[in-house]
């Protein structure tokens, strides 16, 4: 992390974003390529800003929850816009309550799966005990 001299801004590399984040520079210039991240440029080097750094943290966690990259894609849209209206946030509260009932849904199916692999966990272990 670097501090930038004009406006004492933390500004990053892109090396340090993947080592960060624990993710190929590929997958930061493909996120780029893709309008999520807007890096500034230095000649051919690409300088991340901080709300870049929070992008691609909010990127990554959207991913592991299931977002696609075009949900993450519009809710940066919609947050970002400047023209807030009716439309816009029952679009995005739309968007929210619909992931969240998705979540909902596998947080119950992963209890339930839990539920079965203890099961089976306690059935190997009964059936080991019958060995000794």
């Amino acid at each position: 992390m670097k501090k930038d001299k004009r406006d004492n801004a933390e500004t990053y590399t892109i090396s340090q974003l993947a080592q960060e984040f624990s993710v190929t520079l590929r997958s930061i210039r493909f996120y780029e390529d893709q309008g999520l991240l807007k890096p500034a440029r230095k000649g051919k080097q690409r300088i991340f800003s901080r709300q870049d750094r929070a992008r691609l943290k909010l990127i990554l966690r959207g991913k592991r929850l299931g977002f696609s990259l075009t949900d993450i894609h519009e809710l940066f849209h919609l947050y970002d816009s400047e023209k807030r209206n009716k439309k816009q946030l029952q679009s995005m509260l739309n968007t929210i309550q619909h992931r969240q009932n998705l979540l909902q849904q596998q947080q119950a199916d992963i209890h339930s799966v839990m539920m079965e692999l203890n099961s089976a966990e306690r059935s190997c272990y009964q059936q080991l005990a019958k060995f000794d």
